[in-house]
């Protein structure tokens, strides 16, 4: 199993920034700049933040480690930042790893043992653990403890080894595919939600702070609207954006330049890429504007279903351009005419 150094595992690192140089990549070390450290920071998810400042505090009172939290939402919302976030306010290390990663019981067990007290587990994909991961994982949630069997065949046995008291937060996109075991084990469970407007609006500001980047309100407020509000995508359009600043040479990032990156990015004003695009129009063309199952309609884009699902399904469901029926998926006349497609039949889409 590939392991991090300790600042890397602080700051919320995944397993593929280390490069073969040993350098960390420039978009990795500015995705991390613009990350909240603090709650006070973390703008939106308002409901989560108060609720979860409230079990921090308490936590702290008791000396005691926060109880275990699932996080659950689509990605780019805000999930590993807040694993971090979390860490920092209880004062000790975020260690970090993924369900796939864990391949084997010494995989998790050699995290486990080397745990401080206090730590904290953050365990991205949770859902993707296998069944002998969990189960070894259950007592060490509930009793802080590992259960090993030690030998084969008749002769072995089962030692258990106790650990320090740490706090594990899971993060998913899928809760659905958490077994009902491991879900209950978990003392809080949030989901976040997609973010508004101005929350987005201020998002891009403090991440255009953190750049340098000179940004007016109405260049701000176009590329809120194509964010998918989502503050990952918002960030790694604003970096786009500022690339294009600096090879324009212009002071100010204005409507035209957001407008210019947006079209270079193939990404439309609502947000919508030519993944979007051509789901929408394979909908329309092939299936006659739907229903169509989603077994279908991935073969149908050359997709797998998950990622009809996570990434693409739940922006369109958001903004009303695609509705799911028990028959399958449909467009909607609002997608229809974003599009510029007429609505043929408008009966059948309501």
């Amino acid at each position: 199993m590939p392991f991090l150094t300790d600042q890397q595992l602080n700051d919320g690192e995944s397993v593929e920034p280390i490069t073969s140089s040993g350098a960390v990549p420039e978009e990795r070390v500015l995705e991390n700049e613009l990350r909240p450290r603090s709650l006070a920071d973390f703008v939106g998810q308002n409901h989560l933040k108060d609720s979860l400042a409230v079990f921090l505090q308490a936590a702290q009172l008791r000396a005691e480690p926060l109880d275990h939290v699932l996080l659950y939402g689509n990605p780019g919302l805000g999930k590993t930042t807040l694993a971090n976030i979390i860490a920092a306010e209880m004062g000790h290390t975020c260690k970090v790893t993924s369900g796939p990663t864990l391949e084997k019981v010494g995989d998790l067990a050699a995290i486990l043992t080397a745990l401080e007290p206090g730590d904290i587990l953050f365990i991205d994909e949770i859902h993707r653990l296998n069944r002998s991961i969990e189960e070894v994982l259950y007592p060490a949630l509930e009793d802080f403890a590992l259960d090993l069997m030690i030998g084969k065949g008749p002769g072995a046995r089962t030692l258990r080894m106790q650990i320090n008291k740490f706090t594990l937060i899971g993060a998913t996109t899928r809760p659905s595919l958490i077994s009902s075991p491991l879900r209950d084990r978990f003392g809080a469970t949030f989901h976040l939600d997609f973010y508004t407007d101005e929350d987005m609006q201020q998002i891009i500001g403090r991440s255009a702070r953190i750049l340098g980047v000179d940004i007016d309100s109405a260049a701000i407020a176009k590329l809120s609207a194509a964010t998918r509000r989502t503050p990952r995508v918002a960030n790694r359009l604003l970096r786009r954006v500022r690339d294009v600043v600096q090879v324009e040479k212009t002071a100010t990032a204005t409507e035209p330049i957001i407008m210019k990156t947006l079209d270079m990015l193939r990404v439309d004003h609502l947000g919508l890429d030519h993944g979007d695009r051509k789901i929408l129009n394979a909908i329309i063309e092939t299936f006659g504007g739907g229903p169509v199952g989603l077994s279908t309609l991935a073969a149908a884009v050359a997709e797998e279903m998950e990622t009809l699902e996570t990434v693409h399904e739940p922006y369109l469901l958001q903004i009303g351009f695609l509705e799911r029926t028990p028959k399958g998926r449909c467009v909607t006349p609002r997608a229809r005419e974003h599009l510029g497609v007429p609505v043929v039949n408008p009966d059948r889409l309501l």
